[in-house]
């Protein structure tokens, strides 16, 4: 099983539906079987596909109780090939309470948790907080590879050199973690985003994907559908571009690429 960390110490990114959307292609597209990891305490994945709850254990349970078995948190999302382990608002408490917790080991819990269904599933998705919290260090412990969505304006970087410095740290105790690239979210095609983009590409300290995910009001609407793009809106613009860019991911994988930032 791979693990995916999407994430952004920024907010208003698109992080949750690139999450959720990357997650998709990867089951429908590829015939992978996935498995979503809600690692914010908003929940935002959790009640897009309508499994939030506050009855049934969760990632919050899962970072503070060490002998849970990831296999009775885990939930069937209703699409074939993707299960969820759900958020809530309980991951505040839980992040204070590892915060304090200095026992060794505090920091792998997400890592060892995992290790019962790695064989069930083909990869792992992510949507972090945008911070780097106990629990966010918990998930990039466990990861292979981090994608950072951006949306271009003055402050699209902003936040990134901080987390490509608890990359760079991380890495020493999981050296198989990556960097694989930033991809822009919410694109259109103005002077405005031409311009940032093009000076994001000239200053060349991040790598980048070349899809780009264009803005469309079809990725407004799944939020209130609880419907992937490929399901809701099949034809849009951004549900190719998620189909591109998972497709530009899984080469650059294969191809043995990405950044080592």
């Amino acid at each position: 099983m791979r693990v995916i960390d999407i994430i952004n110490l920024k907010g208003g990114v698109a992080k949750t539906i690139s999450a959720i959307n990357i997650a998709h292609v990867l089951a429908v597209v590829h015939h992978q079987r996935i498995l979503m990891i809600d690692n914010d305490k908003q929940g935002n994945t959790t009640k897009f596909w309508g499994l939030h709850s506050y009855e049934r254990p969760g990632i919050a349970e899962l970072l503070t109780q060490p002998g849970m078995d990831v296999r009775q948190v885990i939930q069937p999302t209703g699409i074939a090939g993707i299960d969820l382990i759900p958020a809530n608002m309980s991951l505040l408490s839980a992040n204070s309470s590892l915060l304090i917790n200095m026992s060794r080991g505090r920091d792998y819990r997400l890592r060892r948790a995992l290790d019962p269904v790695r064989d069930v599933y083909d990869f792992c998705v992510i949507d972090n907080a945008p911070d780097i919290n106990v629990g966010v260090i918990n998930a990039l412990m466990a990861a292979d590879d981090v994608l950072v969505p951006v949306k271009i304006d003055q402050f699209a970087f902003d936040g990134l050199a901080e987390l490509i410095e608890q990359v760079d740290e991380i890495r020493e105790s999981n050296p198989s973690l990556r960097f694989a690239g930033c991809f822009f979210t919410m694109y259109q095609r103005n002077k405005a985003n031409q311009r940032g983009d093009d000076w994001l590409h000239d200053d060349g300290s991040y790598p980048i994907f070349k899809t780009r995910i264009r803005s469309t009001v079809k990725v407004t609407e799944t939020t209130y559908e609880g419907k992937p793009l490929l399901v809701h809106a099949p034809r849009s613009t951004a549900a190719q571009d998620y189909v591109s860019l998972v497709a530009e991911y899984l080469a650059q994988r294969k191809e043995g690429a990405g950044g080592e930032v």
